[in-house]
């Protein structure tokens, strides 16, 4: 009797081309996040800035680590080894940006790169603002839905890039590395579950710390308060599910929000219009030749 064959593993992540050009390659990148200690050695032979999206993960250099999350771009090295670990299940969604190698150093401050040949960042992440993380959505959804020229396309990939590496927009955490660590617990807590209507005694209950010493060292660090930290992962766990989600008020409340108006209100004043503003632009047709 012959035994059925037994089916190959499913890969641990997948890649979708989303935009080739001479000047911008796009990808999303989805894992399903299965490794929670670290992978084996990994190495790229391109620069890219990759744009977490969904989900949260660990990036190590040496022994350096980046936490990943909606908050940041991570900054990823030609020829640089790396290793990536999953604190937390789920797995994560990124949009992944390579540019041409002219066009990179032009867009990056002289500040960000390392002397010599090639464009290579002195920073493994960067903290970036509510702008990007909406063209970071709205470049998303329109090249999946092919509601986009490339060259509109293109203009959008290098403002995003430009505004993610900007001295004005972008944000290099700064500490003692055990603060930096401290600081990097909580920001995997948060990030594993951003409706979660968290206190600081439950944080400092799962991170080690006390309340006060917690408040101070994140401000240090991120220069922004714990809470607003948390409303900007939950804002952009919204950029994620609006396209396909017609309750508002259930995705509100799900985001931890304590109603469809604090919800609305807090987007608008972030991205600049409303919920359903931001869903029409997502969904709009896709272009016909």
């Amino acid at each position: 009797m012959t035994r059925p064959a037994t089916p190959p593993p499913s890969p641990p992540f997948e890649v979708t081309r989303l935009l080739d050009t001479a000047t911008v390659s796009v990808r999303e990148v989805c894992c399903r996040g299965e490794c929670r200690h670290r992978s084996g050695e990994e190495c790229t032979n391109a620069t890219h800035l990759v744009f977490p999206y969904r989900g949260v993960y660990l990036r190590h250099v040496g022994s350096a680590q980046t936490v990943a999350d909606a908050n940041h771009v991570l900054l990823f090295n030609a020829d640089e080894d790396y290793q990536v670990s999953h604190p937390v299940a789920g797995g994560d969604a990124n949009l992944v940006l390579q540019l041409a190698e002219p066009l990179l150093r032009e867009l990056s401050p002289v500040s960000q790169i390392r002397n010599g040949g090639r464009a290579v960042f002195r920073h493994q992440a960067l903290r970036i603002d509510a702008r990007a993380q909406a063209l970071v959505a709205l470049m998303r959804h329109a090249l999946r839905q092919g509601g986009i020229e490339p060259l509109e396309a293109e203009g959008l990939a290098l403002t995003l890039a430009s505004r993610s590496l900007g001295p004005r927009t972008a944000h290099v955490p700064g500490a003692t590395r055990a603060r930096q660590r401290l600081v990097d617990r909580v920001k995997v807590l948060l990030a594993s579950d951003p409706g979660r209507r968290w206190t600081l005694a439950d944080i400092a209950a799962d991170t080690g710390g006390s309340p006060v010493y917690l408040t101070q060292a994140f401000r240090q660090v991120e220069e922004m308060p714990l809470y607003r930290y948390q409303l900007h992962l939950r804002l952009a766990r919204a950029l994620d599910l609006l396209k396909g989600d017609d309750d508002l008020s259930t995705l509100a409340q799900d985001l931890g929000f304590s109603s469809h108006s604090h919800f609305a209100a807090a987007f608008r004043q972030t991205y600049g219009r409303t919920p359903s503003a931001f869903r029409a632009l997502t969904r709009r047709p896709a272009a016909t030749g």
